[in-house]
């Protein structure tokens, strides 16, 4: 059983550029908003743990742009959780507009120690949740 979540927006005016267009490191917080609502989805309500001394942060990225979307369209965004290692969740994620998919992603995040940068091991909860997401 994989979890998917899915966030519908709409493209607003500081969405986008001159021309009208989504422009491209929008579609990086939208992608985020998605895969923070699927953390809250599964009873996480903090992208960090900061009472923890945690956080998340992005390892990897790689985003494939194949059609743009304009001012006053309606979006959903949708994050998958593909694999769950020790430190580490990879999505898969896209931003489609109707049936046509406009963006595609694939994010390797990675919890670290707050202060220090290091991996750490994500929380056994947490880790449940995710794994029997996949």
């Amino acid at each position: 059983m994989s979890v998917e979540f899915s966030l519908p927006l709409r493209v607003y005016i500081e969405d986008t550029d001159a021309g009208g267009i989504v422009y491209y490191v929008n579609y990086l917080k939208y992608f985020e908003r998605a895969r923070t609502e699927l953390m809250r989805s599964r009873g996480f309500a903090r992208a960090a743990l900061p009472a923890d001394g945690l956080q998340f942060v992005v390892s990897a990225l790689r985003v494939d742009y194949r059609a743009p979307a304009r001012l006053d369209d309606m979006l959903e965004v949708a994050a998958t959780v593909t694999a769950v290692g020790a430190a580490t969740v990879t999505f898969e994620q896209q931003a489609k507009r109707g049936d046509t998919v406009l963006v595609t992603a694939n994010v390797l995040i990675a919890l670290v120690d707050a202060l220090t940068g290091r991996p750490r091991r994500l929380p056994t909860e947490l880790r449940a949740s995710l794994v029997g997401a996949v």
